[in-house]
């Protein structure tokens, strides 16, 4: 069962924000929390964010218990481009260069990890 969370919008390049959702793709909830905590980049905030909000998700629709949260982990993060604001910067003999403000579109998706522990076992090479 996947549970989604979205933060549209953000305005933050792109590039800049894959940097650390790339750190956090494939890890367990806490383990990517405690990653973020100790993370010195702007876009932890906005991600950690997004991420407390999938958590919340996840105890509000699918009724998920303290002890089926610590098996969740995120399966996918996407991190889109959103809409650029155009400005222009002044500069020497009377032009002006355009600046692009970028946004960012973060889409979070977590997954349940499922054990198997009284699966089929694999065959050992001899």
């Amino acid at each position: 069962m996947e549970i989604k969370a979205s933060l549209n919008y953000l305005r933050m390049a792109p590039r800049k924000v894959r940097l650390v959702a790339n750190l956090i793709s494939g890890l367990e909830v806490q383990d990517a929390e405690n990653e973020l905590k100790f993370l010195n980049k702007r876009a932890v905030k906005p991600v950690v964010k997004l991420l407390n909000s999938a958590i919340a998700n996840a105890k509000k629709k699918f009724n998920f218990d303290e002890k089926r949260l610590s098996s969740l982990y995120i399966k996918k993060i996407i991190v889109d481009e959103g809409p650029k604001l155009k400005r222009l910067m002044p500069v020497s003999r009377g032009m002006a260069h355009q600046i692009q403000k970028k946004a960012s579109h973060i889409t979070m998706i977590l997954d349940e990890k499922i054990s198997r522990e009284g699966g089929p076992k694999k065959r050992q090479k001899s």
